[in-house]
């Protein structure tokens, strides 16, 4: 499985709790202004490859792999530019927003996201 994204989780803002409950996480790249900071799960990113993941692609959380299952039109670029995604675990097939990425749903978010764990997108296999 070749690695489209990788970064490490290096902090939580302290409104990271009540958006996983909500079954969502905002990445901001370490070092985002502190009113953003607050609701992110900040990280440190390697470069992302060009292309942008598609459906059916792996999240992987630590050792949880969930399968992507929408990418909105302009969620890879903010990746690129600005080290910012929003992943919503709802399993739904389009965005309602293009800076959006849909993943299938989990309950483990809680214990899956916390500072040092590696977050991984993968191209699926064939």
């Amino acid at each position: 499985m070749a690695t489209i994204y990788l970064t490490e989780i290096t902090e939580l803002g302290p409104e990271v709790p009540e958006f996983i409950e909500g079954r969502y996480l905002i990445l901001f790249q370490a070092g985002a202004p502190p009113e953003l900071a607050e609701m992110s799960v900040l990280h440190e990113p390697e470069s992302p490859r060009d292309e942008p993941p598609e459906a059916g692609d792996i999240l992987a959380i630590g050792d949880k792999e969930l399968r992507i299952t929408a990418v909105g039109e302009k969620a890879w670029n903010n990746v690129r530019e600005l080290g910012h995604v929003v992943f919503k675990f709802n399993g739904l097939d389009e965005t309602e927003l293009p800076g959006e990425i849909y993943v299938e749903e989990t309950d483990a978010l809680s214990e899956l996201v916390q500072p040092g764990a590696r977050l991984e997108i993968k191209e699926a296999t064939s």
